[in-house]
């Protein structure tokens, strides 16, 4: 079973909902994403921490459903 880049989505701004969310499905396969997520949320925060975020969003479909996520987040600037 495979994941839409639109649910990936969804998710993430349920969670962040300021979010600007850019997807990319490496292999075609609906399963190896990229993802670049920007959000004010991230301010102050390690990457790992932002990252683990992101990963929160997606709760137990990473991992499951969704197989693999290169991410990588940036602060949003007002």
């Amino acid at each position: 079973m495979a994941m839409e880049q639109s649910e990936i989505e969804r998710l993430i701004k349920a969670s962040l909902p300021d979010a600007e969310v850019e997807i990319i499905d490496l292999a075609g396969d609906n399963n190896h994403f990229s993802a670049h997520v920007t959000s004010s949320t991230f301010e102050g925060k390690t990457r790992i921490q932002q990252h683990k975020m992101v990963y929160d969003a997606l709760g137990d479909k990473m991992g499951g459903i969704l197989h693999a996520l290169a991410l990588k987040t940036s602060i949003k600037k007002d």
